[in-house]
């Protein structure tokens, strides 16, 4: 399993902006065989910093799943949404390996 780890640095301004962006793209991962582990979002703290995990079965299934999502009209729709409304300013992609019980 693998897990990809996205750190966004967004405008806190646009927070609102941004959850609605990040609820278009919990249920679009798992519709891809993902795993979605939600969203973080300011609370206390950075208030531009969000972060987002989501797990596939494989480092090859994740890469599948970055294909798709270039066909997919809903998953082009959420990302034309971020650059319409410029809530993420950047982001950085890691990815790690779950440990679990």
């Amino acid at each position: 399993m693998i897990t990809c780890y996205l750190r966004y640095k967004i405008d806190p301004y646009k927070l609102d902006e941004f959850e609605i962006y990040a609820k278009k793209w919990i249920p679009l991962v798992n519709k891809f065989g993902g795993q979605h582990h939600g969203y973080f979002l300011p609370h206390e703290g950075a208030n531009n910093i969000a972060t987002a995990l989501f797990s596939f079965n494989s480092l090859a299934e994740y890469e599948n799943y970055r294909v798709d999502t270039m066909n997919d009209k809903e998953c082009q729709e959420a990302y034309q949404y971020a650059i319409d409304t410029r809530c993420i300013l950047s982001y950085e992609r890691s990815f790690m390996r779950p440990v679990f019980n």
